[in-house]
């Protein structure tokens, strides 16, 4: 060799020239080799990487079921007419070199064009491309399809892996279409993906919530990084929020391959995914409905109130109404203006949840809690009788308490029936404020009932902190304050749920009850199912005899014609209760009312309390004691058992209709006739 024949030489430079030489080529061989052998590997996984886009597929969400296995919430098949891109790709080219470029060339002398022109003439290729084929579905399913270029030209440049999606939801009707006339269009498809479903639309929405988009959520499958996310929602309120994690299931893994311009080539499935936990309500769907019914009677739409419906054996809640409310499936899609103005108005307020969130103050349905201090202390004698003059004085400076009663004799029955604001003025006064802040307590006013779902209310009871406060502000309690207070007004707030739980205490002889509304949570994956037990909170503490004359004239405000709630009279159903109208001024000038309606049923074997409270209502007995008539006729009905099911057919979860375990009551206590001397 020519660098072999040099190195034989006797020149010095050109030996040492020669050696350069090959150590060059030594060096080169050796780089290649370590590149194509070595390294093989190393770059063939890197290609590979660069070539698979992972994809984020989100499982299937649990179920929300009442106690009978009727879905609340479930998942329905949606039918989507979605865009494949990579199919397009030939239209895309035929369409850029037979018409997009020769028209840009009759405008183009020279008939050259820079990189980014033909880049444009590209994007304008497949923007005419897109539009006819959108066109072209729109026509044939009869809709007008919108074909939106800045969301083509984004999922373009940042999605080309993924379907675009074209029309939503398609309805039978026109999925017939699709098939007849759509049909082997290039890159046009037909896909079911599973949607989350409330078929009852507002029943029971706050105890239900509602779920919003949110495709970056905390139960990834680790430690992937995800290329493209499919769509996702996450719970923001109610059940949905609160057990989101157990309802959302565990996302799946799939990888796309993709060509080098980025257009899907094949997809595999990495990871399955999890369906979410079915959770069982205490709920009853055909109570519920009638409740909300109900309640609607009173003002339809601008109905502001709420109902509770608590079984006084386990605390558990049968029915639980939010008026107005809203219809969660409106938070799937996009909200118009009109709805996000209603959801938002500050008057009717329909995402809140009244029935737990609402601080009302009681008016005279808080005469119970001073009854049964008044007769602890040994102030109230319920034989004794007692002359008002239809008002009751509340000093030089400030008007009397008017009282709705007439003036005239009254014992305790006739006083409660007749709901005598003088007869327990006087005798809240006698008692004192810290007996009766001590009785509102013990039955768990003015703190958390222990709802699962949502923000309690901060209800108010003038304890001696609220008392010290007032002082502060250089406003003493002073007589007419117990006065008010002996009536269910001024420094008191309660929320409907409080008052279920105090009604329910009473009729089943004294036990405070934790409100349950989750029953049980069932895995889809086969765990074992987790149980809510019922749970006592406490005792009231107060004798047998005392509870039992306040459901005697509880009963006889329903059942006698002078009573304010007989119009909550149900035939062959006993009931007890007490009506309330609380006032609402702003200085001596009265602007609304919150009127009340709490009471049990059967009498002779308590099972059902019902609370209605109706804001801007005329009275409890004329607004709120015939919503709780209705009420109790489902409630009489569904004890007989002539109720029909609701709409939707029981899911066939793996407890089935049939299973003895649903719709059985597992009683916390016993019933009254067991009760030994509260009867």
């Amino acid at each position: 060799m020519l660098i072999l024949d040099q190195l034989r030489k006797d020149d010095a430079r050109l030996r040492t020239l020669a050696l350069a030489v090959m150590a060059g080529m030594v060096l080169l061989v050796a780089g290649l080799w370590r590149l194509q052998v070595l390294a093989a590997q190393q770059y063939a996984r890197s290609e590979e990487a660069q070539s698979v886009r992972l994809v984020r597929v989100p499982a299937t969400r649990g179920r929300i079921l009442d106690r009978n296995g009727f879905a609340l919430a479930e998942n329905k098949p949606s039918f989507d007419v979605n865009l494949y891109l990579e199919e397009l790709r030939p239209a895309f080219a035929q369409v850029y070199t037979n018409l997009i470029l020769p028209r840009a060339r009759a405008h183009q002398p020279t008939g050259k064009f820079t990189l980014q022109q033909k880049m444009q003439l590209q994007e304008w290729a497949r923007l005419r491309v897109y539009t006819n084929t959108v066109l072209t579905v729109a026509s044939g399913l009869g809709l007008p399809i919108e074909a939106n270029e800045e969301r083509f030209l984004r999922h373009y440049r940042q999605d080309l892996a993924l379907p675009l999606p074209v029309k939503e939801s398609l309805t039978p009707g026109q999925m017939a279409l699709f098939f007849e006339r759509c049909q082997g269009l290039p890159g046009v498809d037909l896909e079911v993906q599973a949607v989350r479903s409330y078929p009852f639309a507002k029943l029971a929405a706050h105890v239900l919530g509602h779920l919003q988009r949110a495709d970056e959520v905390e139960n990834d499958p680790d430690p992937l990084v995800f290329r493209y996310r499919l769509r996702d929602f996450r719970g923001v309120a109610g059940l949905e929020s609160r057990f989101d994690s157990e309802l959302r299931g565990r996302a799946g893994v799939k990888a796309l391959r993709v060509n080098s311009q980025g257009y899907r080539h094949e997809e595999t499935i990495l990871q399955p995914t999890e369906s979410g936990d079915d959770i069982r309500l205490t709920l009853d769907i055909p109570l519920q409905m009638a409740a909300e019914r109900a309640l609607a009677r009173v003002a339809g739409a601008e109905t502001r109130g709420a109902v509770v419906v608590l079984d006084v054996r386990n605390g558990d809640v049968l029915a639980l109404v939010s008026m107005p409310a809203f219809d969660p499936n409106q938070f799937l899609g996009g909200i118009s203006q009109e709805d996000f103005a209603l959801l938002n108005d500050d008057h009717l307020r329909p995402q809140m949840n009244r029935a737990v969130a609402g601080a009302y103050a009681p008016g005279s349905i808080f005469k119970i809690v001073v009854s049964l201090a008044a007769l602890e202390s040994g102030e109230l004698r319920p034989e004794e009788s007692h002359h008002y003059l239809g008002y009751w004085p509340m000093g030089p400076r400030a008007q009397p308490i008017k009282d709705t009663a007439p003036a005239g004799d009254y014992d305790f029955k006739r006083a409660f029936i007749k709901s005598c604001n003088c007869y327990f003025a006087d005798h809240g006064v006698r008692t004192g404020r810290a007996r009766i802040v001590d009785m509102a307590r013990r039955f768990g006013l003015g703190q958390s009932t222990g709802y699962p779902l949502g923000i309690e209310a901060r209800t108010t009871i003038p304890d001696d902190a609220v008392v010290e406060k007032m002082h502060q502000m250089h406003d003493p309690w002073t007589d007419g304050d117990m006065a008010n207070l002996s009536i269910g007004q001024g420094a008191l707030t309660v929320s409907p749920l409080q008052m279920a739980v105090m009604t329910a205490a009473v009729a089943n002889g004294g036990h405070v009850l934790e409100p349950r509304i989750i029953q049980s949570i069932e895995p889809a994956n086969g765990d074992p199912i987790t149980e809510f037990e019922p749970r006592i909170k406490g005792e009231v503490g107060v004798p047998a005899a005392n509870l039992q004359l306040i459901r005697d004239v509880m009963l006889a405000d329903v059942e006698e014609s002078e009573g304010t709630g007989h119009r909550a009279a149900v035939e062959g159903f006993r009931i007890g209760g007490k009506t309330g109208t609380a006032e609402i001024k702003h200085g001596r000038v009265l602007v609304d009312k919150v009127t009340w309606f709490v009471s049990f049923g059967p009498y002779e074997s308590p099972r059902y309390a019902v609370v209605v409270v109706v804001e801007s209502g005329g009275s409890g007995g004329k607004t709120c004691a015939p919503v709780a008539s209705q009420i109790f006729h489902a409630i009489q009905e569904r004890e007989t058992g002539v109720v029909a099911p609701p709409r939707p057919t029981p899911s066939r979860g793996r407890r089935a209709s049939n299973d003895p375990e649903i719709g059985k009551d597992r009683g916390l206590l016993a019933t009254a006739g067991d009760r030994g001397g509260n009867r």
